[in-house]
Order: structure tokens, then sequence, then C-alpha cells
């Protein structure tokens, strides 16, 4: 069994949804398990991240997948406080050739979610990773469509200020690059 972790942040409820829908994904795929650690705002003392559990969890992963929504350009403060909180484990290299990917959302079309993918992924490459993109080629640009944003890094998605939830493209999106993060597990993992 093959396990795949995904440590988020979501304030509104649409990152979560995207976790939940790569969880899907990583799913259908046999003999492999996706969990879902969710960082919150109670995670934070004085300005420090701190949750034993969720680090070992993502210890005992094959893979980390990383998701934030896109805040002011960049990467949510209390997900930058959980990178921030990994220094020892980069020092140690303890997730060395993991492999890792990425997503984020935003209300704007671009909201410069392309910032926050690069930053999950220069984080990853800090720590040895191996970088897992989408690779799913866009199908057009309407909300039904997958990879309506034409995103390759990582899983971008969008939706409207008072829209609940995710377009059934997004939605999609998210599931084909769980399968794809579960089949370059058994690729990468063979043992």
């Amino acid at each position: 069994m093959k396990n795949v972790a995904i440590v988020y942040f979501s304030s509104g409820g649409h990152t979560q949804q995207l976790a939940h829908g790569i969880a899907e994904g990583v799913r259908s795929v046999p003999q492999t398990a996706a969990v879902l650690w969710r960082i919150e705002g109670s995670d934070l003392r004085d300005g420090r991240w701190k949750n034993e559990e969720i680090l070992a969890g993502l210890q005992r992963s094959d893979t980390i997948v990383f998701g934030t929504p896109t805040y002011m350009g960049g990467i949510a403060a209390q997900y930058k406080a959980f990178i921030d909180a990994c220094g020892g484990i980069w020092y140690e290299q303890a997730w060395r050739n993991k492999l890792a990917a990425g997503f984020t959302h935003s209300q704007g079309l671009s909201g410069d979610k392309l910032n926050t993918l690069e930053g999950l992924m220069i984080q990853a490459m800090q720590h040895g990773m191996l970088w897992v993109g989408l690779g799913i080629r866009p199908e057009g640009s309407s909300p039904e469509q997958i990879n309506r944003l034409g995103s390759y890094l990582g899983l971008m998605a969008q939706s409207e200020a008072d829209q609940t939830n995710l377009f059934e493209g997004d939605r999609q999106t998210a599931r084909l690059f769980g399968q794809r993060i579960a089949d370059a597990t058994h690729r990468w993992q063979r043992t």
C-alpha cells in the first residue's frame, strides 16, 4: 500500500474541496491510500506553527501534496508558517526523494497563482523532493472543462466570491491530478 499525504490550509472551503477531490483521485488507484491533513489557525501560537501529529503523518507518507489558497499573490500566511516550521525536517533531509505536488485556488482567474505554485515547488526542492506536475492538457477555458486555467506546474482553480462550490471542471481536474499523483507514487516507490 502506498500512502499519499495531502496537507492543506483552507479558509473559505474551496482549497479543502480541491484537497478532497485529489484524495478521491488518489484512492481510485488500487493499493493507494490518501490521508488529509488540514493546517488550522489554532496550530499557530506566538506566530509559530506546531502540530507534531501532522509532521509524523507526513513523515510516514510516500508522497506529500501541498495545498494553499493564493492570498495577495502568494502562499497564505498560515501555510507559510507550516512551511517554516519544517526547517528541522529540511536540515535532516527527512523528505529527500519523496514525491511532491501542489495545488492552489483564488478568486481571480490569474490571481498570481503561478507564484504560489512556484513557492510550493521551491520549498519541496529544498527538501530534496521530486515534483509531479499536473500533466493534463487543457480542454478549453469554460468552467466545465478540464485544466481550464492552463496550468502545468500544479493544480490551479478559481471560484467567484459568492460561489460555494468549485466549478465542475476544477473538481474533475483535481480528481485526475490525484490519479496522476498515485500513479507516479507507484512508479517511483517500487518497493
